[in-house]
């Protein structure tokens, strides 16, 4: 058995207990061994995550989440932000972290001047880099480089965070010779607290120097910008494009405060296509909304939501300058698929989570109205307390798909859990609530994922949301948050 310590949002550090356990106790998750058991010992939840054990100095600290991504033309292959052509990234300990030495600063560069699209939180309180990035992205589509701190969320600052932030762009486009305006920022921690910017300015040397194309710089990276989660979040896919291999990788973070708009979250992506920017950030909002904007933990939406996505060309191929050409759709649906495996894993890790929840809405009469519904569903506290307790109380999925805000007839209406069905046509159905019991303890023993599925006409809209259930251990977790 392994003790790491991994530090959390807050800069609390929690002891995690590391157990090497069989495949076969996580089937849908991972087709090889071995796996891994993260536990939280101060409550000893066992199953607390399953996860492939990655061959990296990285992996000491925290192990890689499985990715659940769903089937398409396209295969997963390693390298995260990495994978793409003309990429580069690196994460070192720069000691902003309250304790712990875990990874704390990771950068992310292209080797030439890189389309760039991005999405950020809807939160008034938005925090300084938020509010940077916005303005860059307002006058240039263009850019060359990320720079990602944890420990502190640098929100709630006033005009002192937003020079600091100000301040370690321009450190970081000094060194790499670029404009100011090149270099983007993302934040996470504690609210209401500055960067420890003499801490970054005296790591951007080492961190420049230790950039890397390989999968230990992208693990590396991945590992950094993690607060409370218990394990990183990284994946890349290739998929062929008019006869023209492309690849995206991509890193998020997430563990509490996940909520729409945007969920609570940082997230890059690289890509090498070759894209126009009006028709790049159309993909990346399209891609955000049937993902990150489609899982919930708590219902918190942060301050420091912020998705980037950098396309470098590199791949060579035709421009997509068209959203609604083939090309684009192609690209849109691998998108799709990689912000997707990244918005689960953060569900899947949710703050005291002991399972994922997959809401699936069929029969409305648009994307959006079924996106409605799944969202409700997922988010609902009621039904994650159910879940957790292994109730099969469809009652509750039936209150919160009607105060969705979507009209649908209520004689439409059909629900199953896993494979129960619930309800038909809008009446109770009678099912082994025993076994539907069973059902949920299984996810829960194994961490695995309860699935949800919800039919509310004869519409062709569709969509899906995730989710964790509640228990315990998030207000335990939550409660002692700067404490």
């Amino acid at each position: 058995m392994l003790y790491v310590h991994s530090g959390n949002r807050h800069g609390r550090h929690d002891l995690d207990c590391l157990c090497l356990a069989s495949s076969s106790f996580y089937p849908n998750v991972l087709k090889t061994p071995p796996i891994w058991l993260a536990v939280r010992s101060s409550t000893c939840l066992v199953a607390r995550a399953a996860l492939s054990l990655e061959a990296s100095s990285a992996g000491s600290y925290i192990p890689a989440a499985p990715i659940l991504l769903p089937e398409g033309p396209w295969e997963q292959v390693p390298g995260g932000v990495t994978a793409a052509k003309g990429f580069k990234a690196a994460g070192l300990y720069g000691g902003l972290r309250a304790s712990s030495q875990k990874p704390d600063l990771a950068l992310v560069i292209c080797e030439a001047d890189a389309v760039v699209a991005g999405t950020f939180t809807k939160n008034v309180m938005a925090a300084a880099p938020v509010l940077y990035c916005r303005e860059v992205l307002a006058v240039s589509s263009m850019a060359r480089a990320v720079l990602i701190n944890a420990g502190q969320a640098n929100a709630a600052t006033g005009n002192a965070g937003y020079s600091d932030t100000l301040d370690c762009a321009e450190a970081v486009a000094k060194i790499l010779g670029v404009k100011r305006n090149a270099v983007l920022i993302q934040s996470t921690g504690v609210i209401g607290e500055r960067i420890k910017k003499e801490s970054v300015l005296n790591s951007l040397p080492k961190l420049v120097a230790s950039l890397s194309s390989s999968c230990e710089g992208a693990n590396r990276a991945a590992v950094a910008i993690t607060t409370t989660d218990l394990v990183s979040k990284s994946v890349a896919v290739k998929t062929v494009i008019r006869g023209t291999t492309v690849t995206l990788g991509g890193m998020a973070k997430g563990s509490g405060m996940i909520h729409p708009k945007m969920a609570t979250m940082l997230g890059v992506v690289t890509c090498d296509a070759q894209v126009a920017a009006n028709v790049w950030q159309s993909l990346v909002s399209t891609a955000v909304n049937r993902s990150f904007n489609q899982i919930s933990v708590d219902g918190d939406t942060s301050t420091n939501d912020s998705f980037l996505a950098f396309a470098s060309g590199a791949s060579g191929g035709d421009l997509i300058a068209e959203i609604n050409s083939t090309q684009a759709q192609q690209l849109q649906s691998a998108f799709d698929a990689v912000l997707q495996g990244l918005a689960k894993a953060i569900a899947w890790d949710g703050e005291g989570a002991t399972c994922l929840i997959e809401v699936h809405v069929t029969g409305a009469e648009t994307e959006v109205a079924a996106a409605a519904i799944a969202r409700a569903v997922a988010a609902s506290s009621l039904t994650k307390a159910a879940i957790y307790g292994r109730d099969p109380n469809w009652g509750r999925i039936a209150c919160a798909a009607g105060y969705a805000g979507v009209t649908f007839c209520p004689g439409d209406l059909r629900i199953s859990l896993g494979s129960f069905i619930l309800m038909d046509r809008g009446q109770p159905q009678p099912f082994d609530r025993a076994a539907a019991s069973a059902y949920l303890h299984s996810a829960g023993d194994n961490h695995g994922t309860v699935k949800i599925g919800i039919s509310i006409g004869s519409g062709n809209g569709c969509s899906h949301a995730w989710g964790c259930d509640l228990s315990y251990d998030y207000v335990q977790i939550n409660a002692e948050y700067t404490t």
